[in-house]
């Protein structure tokens, strides 16, 4: 294919898995949460078997397919690129299982447990395959330090041009209140992802492959001879020996936790805090759909801060950033209700913004380990599946907590009436606001005492080879 001069054809083929699973992954993390308390009204109890099952397989899953695609015979599973190519249309069918109900749900309907059950491990279980298989080809396209930046840049435009489907799905549907036109929107999601997927799938190539054209017998697929699963612990307990992955494990894990409390429940804290004739409905469409675009626009605008002082320094900051926010919104109180909204978008943006980093120390420990036990290529995917392993529970555990305590407050009897009396739940509210200013401020704290010993600090650095 010609392509348009300027335009990195590479950085573009990777960069359009990043479109595709942005747009799905949004809605995905958006929405389901309230369509399963709210329209479905599945019962606490459920809701939390739900959450640990999902947190179970969510942890496993990473390491489990980590594994295979390291070490796999077959094609579909030892390269990157085709590991994305089957796993595009399966993964956009498992985004689309939890819009369509399976019958019309009663309260604390069984069923609609075992829906959420199955849609959250099918939807995670592809997600894993196809974003693994993604990650891995991050640390492999090359170890330049600009090339990886490179691939940043285009992944963000990806993303940001992904996260609009929050915006376009909250317009067009009214913020799902219609809900046949938001399950036609998901379909038609769908159906654009698994394009963009499969296109990284046809075109993209990582340094390894080509290595393949000029040494002969290499194969980039099986340059680790394949291993047993006794060999499997050795190499997970080489990768947990650095420090360095310890520490950013540790930090990364309420990096997640802190973007799942975000994601799942901002809409949820916005509906109850704000009242609606203070903000329309097309203005919180906007500010939804703001919290997942301007992240991007911010990573792209601070290329040059990333090349200059490198991604320690500028995730740092933002842990700061975090910090004071929270603390300036608790001592001002919810009564400024536009500045809370402001704050609540501000809050998604900068936590949405440094985890897009979060690829970078990985790539750079990935390298590190290939230096330190002298592999003839780099176990990637067991690297990013190993720190999967640890830090995905925190997807599960967000929402379990903080369900957890809303329902100690009344929430589940505000799901039941249609129009609540906003003096019944005073207490609700209030303990809504301490968890919005309380749980980031918590969390920025102990990521800036983890983050801080962190020693790959000057890859940015390095010079081009």
């Amino acid at each position: 294919m010609k392509f348009i001069s300027g335009i990195n054809p590479n950085a573009l083929a990777y960069s359009m898995t990043t479109l595709g699973a942005g747009m799905m992954n949004s809605i995905f993390s958006f929405y389901y949460v309230k369509l399963f308390l709210n329209r479905y009204k599945i019962s606490e109890a459920a809701f939390h078997q739900a959450q640990v099952i999902f947190m179970i397989w969510n942890a496993i899953n990473d390491p489990l397919f980590g594994y295979i695609q390291d070490n796999s015979k077959a094609p579909c599973c030892s390269r990157r690129q085709f590991s994305i190519l089957y796993g595009a249309p399966l993964y956009a069918v498992a985004f689309l299982l939890p819009w369509f109900p399976w019958k019309q749900y009663e309260e604390g309907d069984w069923l609609s447990g075992l829906h959420l059950i199955i849609a959250l491990c099918a939807f995670d279980g592809l997600l894993t395959f196809v974003l693994l298989a993604q990650c891995a080809l991050f640390a492999e396209i090359s170890t330049r330090h600009e090339s990886r930046l490179q691939l940043i840049k285009y992944n963000q435009v990806a993303t940001l041009v992904g996260s609009t489907s929050i915006l376009f799905c909250g317009l067009i549907s009214d913020n799902m209140e219609n809900f046949t036109y938001f399950q036609l929107f998901t379909v038609l999601v769908g159906v654009m992802a698994t394009a963009c997927m499969c296109y990284t799938g046809v075109y993209s190539t990582t340094e390894y492959e080509q290595k393949a054209t000029l040494v002969k017998g290499f194969d980039p697929g099986h340059a680790e001879k394949a291993l047993s699963w006794s060999s499997v612990f050795l190499l997970t307990k080489q990768i947990m020996s650095q420090p360095n992955f310890l520490l950013f494990v540790t930090m990364n894990f309420f990096q997640v936790f802190h973007l799942a409390f975000c994601s799942n429940f901002m809409m949820i804290f916005a509906d109850n805090l704000i009242p609606k004739d203070v903000l329309s409905s097309s203005f919180r469409s906007l500010m939804y759909g703001a919290g997942f675009i301007c992240p991007q626009c911010l990573v792209l605008i601070s290329q040059t801060s990333l090349r200059k002082f490198g991604y320690y320094k500028i995730i740092m900051c933002s842990f700061y950033l975090e910090g004071i926010a929270a603390a300036v919104m608790f001592v001002l109180g919810p009564e400024y209700y536009y500045l809370l909204a402001s704050y609540l978008t501000a809050n998604m943006v900068i936590v949405q913004a440094s985890f897009c980093l979060f690829n970078l120390p990985l790539a750079d420990i990935v390298d590190a380990d290939l230096k330190q036990y002298k592999r003839r290529s780099p176990l990637s995917s067991m690297v990013f599946g190993t720190n999967a392993l640890f830090t995905k529970p925190a997807q599960s555990l967000a929402p379990i907590f903080v369900v957890t305590i809303l329902n100690q407050f009344g929430y589940a009897n505000l799901t039941k009436v249609a129009e609540p009396n906003p003096s019944f739940f005073l207490g609700l509210h209030d303990v809504m606001f301490y968890m919005i200013c309380l749980v980031p401020l918590c969390i920025a704290v102990i990521q800036i005492l983890t983050w801080r010993p962190f020693s790959i600090r000057n890859s940015h650095l390095t010079p081009a080879h």
